[in-house]
């Protein structure tokens, strides 16, 4: 078997068919494992009728699990994950598994378009090339969507997707990847459709959430950079790759805990004692001359005015 598309889905009888369609358009040998994980709108039902795809059920236990679950059974040599909201550009599949066949890649990366919930073409984009590929999953210059990459299914074998990290799952996902040093090539051709949502529930997360998902992704940056220093691979280019992640991460956390923003920000100026403030203005002047926690109070008060 060539390819394993992995989809998890919950409650997305409405758009599944798009994404199971997408998957079939490849000369390749595949298969298709979707994971019910415990849907509630007919989703299971419907999936049991197809004959075209391997189903796993489960209760409802989250993303990860059904991701995790699909990949054990698995047996194809390379892997594309896929959220059930998604689809696959046409043959898209093929053209990333030549190159990774041609040159013996780990990953093969490329970038995506962007379409409304309607599925009205929105923009692209595009694959940026990095000399660095985990300078750039770190937030050295934007990394595509993982949707839009092929894995060899050797290469991630002991990299599950982590159930602490939330939403954030995905980004822990590739920046472990990354940390193994692999062989990266990239296709110039956009390999993914990825859906838009105009309905705010779809697309953000509530106040709790937003708490949860920002404080996961701090974690995964301590633990990215710990283990970077304990191999000595800490580089100045990789501290600064992160603080163009972790600078606004403190703005988001500083919204619901001002003393955890502060404590970010108090590391990023410990991992670069030079950080410039990217700001400009008089944003600039008050984080250079009120500090940062002087500033996010400012802000807040005037964001409670404002609303």
């Amino acid at each position: 078997m060539d390819i394993t598309y992995i989809i998890p889905a919950y409650n997305r009888k409405w758009c599944l068919e798009k994404a199971i369609s997408s998957c079939k358009m490849t000369n390749l040998k595949y298969e298709i494992i979707v994971i019910d994980d415990g849907s509630t709108d007919g989703t299971n039902e419907w999936l049991k009728t197809r004959q075209d795809i391997i189903l796993i059920s489960q209760p409802n236990q989250g993303k990860d699990w059904a991701v995790n679950k699909g990949f054990k059974n698995a047996i194809g040599r390379y892997i594309r994950f896929l959220d059930s909201d998604d689809w696959l550009l046409p043959f898209s599949t093929d053209k990333l598994f030549n190159h990774a066949e041609q040159f013996n890649f780990d990953i093969v990366c490329a970038g995506y378009e962007v379409y409304s919930e309607n599925e009205d073409f929105l923009y692209e984009n595009k694959w940026i090339v990095c000399d660095d590929f985990l300078a750039q999953q770190l937030g050295e210059c934007d990394s595509s969507h993982y949707s839009a990459y092929l894995f060899k299914k050797e290469f991630i074998i002991n990299i599950p997707h982590r159930q602490e990290f939330g939403a954030r799952d995905d980004r822990q996902f590739i920046i472990e990847a990354a940390l193994k040093n692999p062989i990266i090539g990239y296709i110039k051709e956009p390999t993914l459709a990825h859906r838009f949502h105009s309905n705010l529930k779809l697309q953000t997360f509530d106040n709790f959430e937003s708490c949860y998902h920002n404080l996961a992704l701090l974690l995964i940056y301590k633990r990215a950079f710990k283990i970077l220093s304990n191999e000595n691979r800490l580089s100045s280019r990789y501290k600064k790759a992160g603080i163009k992640v972790l600078w606004p991460l403190a703005h988001w956390v500083a919204k619901s805990h001002i003393k955890e923003a502060v404590e970010i920000v108090n590391w990023i100026y410990d991992l670069d004692p030079n950080f410039e403030i990217p700001e400009k203005g008089i944003l600039k002047f008050m984080y250079k001359y009120l500090g940062f926690n002087r500033t996010e109070k400012i802000l807040s008060i005037r964001r409670a005015i404002k609303y």
